[in-house]
């Protein structure tokens, strides 16, 4: 299959109408061990693109390859197969509620075929010592933050051992402190794992970190796709107002954590809403 399809992950010519056009002749792919960031404005079919690869939704026209493997025409019982192998990381973290974190993570090691009994708590503990959360071990995720839910949700699909993780907005909605140390884990997956990834998101940090590739969404086509620093010297106008926005933004919100009305400066890493405490 490696032969015939040499891209881990690839998109050829895939087009999605729901009420519009949602994807327009889409072509880019990831190679096994690197890192894709899919960035756009909202609604320009970014969720769309990761719920093509988990399966969740087959294209209007085009051809899906996952895992070496033209899935496209696969039917539930072949993407399960797929999806052993590849994961994603839901931006509302899609744990169980009524689970404690262990036992969230005990639901994915489960699914292994190679589970052992034997070795579950070891296994579960060294998952939380991975993500740096072992004080939640037997806590609940709605007494949680929507970090440490987030980090929950790594360490579940980790223990899966899955080939590829997708994340959809990891870094949405979480503190500072908390997306570096998510940055970090993630970096952690794709050197020392060699993970390969795809990254929904909106925060340029995070893609300049850890994306080899990047592919730029306007208007359901692929207006870039290539190395990061590329994209800076991209012409399409609708890629220089995102950059230029973003730049303001961060611009404003560094005005913000410098200035003497910021309510984090005095109050350290507990005025940030790091850790058990919702945010």
């Amino acid at each position: 299959m490696a032969e015939q399809y040499p891209h881990y992950i690839e998109f050829r010519h895939v087009c999605k109408t729901f009420d519009k056009p949602v994807l327009v002749d889409c072509n880019f792919y990831v190679d096994a061990g690197q890192t894709v960031a899919i960035i756009g404005r909202s609604g320009v079919g970014k969720s769309v693109t990761l719920g093509h690869i988990m399966g969740f939704l087959k294209p209007d026209s085009g051809r899906v390859i996952v895992a070496h493997e033209d899935i496209t025409d696969f039917d539930e019982a072949e993407m399960n197969r797929i999806r052993r192998k590849v994961t994603m990381v839901f931006q509302s973290g899609a744990l169980f509620d009524s689970l404690t974190v262990a036992e969230n993570i005990l639901f994915s090691l489960e699914q292994r075929e190679d589970f052992n009994e034997k070795n579950r708590e070891d296994i579960v503990n060294g998952m939380l010592k991975m993500v740096g959360i072992e004080d939640a071990r037997d806590k609940y995720p709605a007494d949680l933050s929507t970090g440490y839910r987030r980090a929950i949700a790594i360490a579940r699909a980790i223990a899966a051992e899955p080939q590829c993780i997708l994340y959809d907005e990891p870094t949405t909605m979480v503190d500072p402190i908390m997306s570096e140390h998510l940055t970090s884990l993630m970096l952690m997956l794709k050197n020392d794992m060699k993970m390969t990834a795809v990254v929904v998101t909106h925060d340029l940090d995070l893609l300049h970190q850890v994306a080899d590739s990047v592919v730029f969404l306007s208007d359901g086509k692929v207006a870039y796709f290539g190395p990061p620093e590329g994209l800076y010297k991209s012409e399409d106008p609708v890629i220089q107002e995102f950059l230029e926005l973003d730049k303001v933004i961060r611009g404003h919100v560094g005005e913000k954590l410098h200035g003497d009305d910021n309510p984090f400066r005095s109050a350290g890493a507990g005025g940030l809403g790091v850790g058990r405490t919702k945010e």
